[in-house]
């Protein structure tokens, strides 16, 4: 799955609630504290966490990408 942004970049917990992955900013917050997201492969512990087209971020047993919009 992809997520297409309009700026330069987004933020980690930006990212998870726009694909889905969560619904609040607090449950973005605790899956990023138990080192369950992945961010190009590497855990990432930074909710924060600038994300820019070309990124994945794994997320359990699913992978999306982060693509600048047309």
């Amino acid at each position: 799955m992809t997520l297409e942004i309009t700026t330069e970049y987004i933020k980690l917990d930006s990212f998870l609630k726009g694909v889905n992955a969560v619904s609040t900013g607090g449950q973005a917050k605790q899956i990023i504290a138990e080192r369950r997201v992945r961010v190009n492969g590497q855990v990432e512990l930074r909710r924060g966490r600038k994300l820019y087209p070309g990124d994945r971020v794994s997320l359990w047993d699913r992978e999306f990408t982060v693509e600048k919009a047309a």
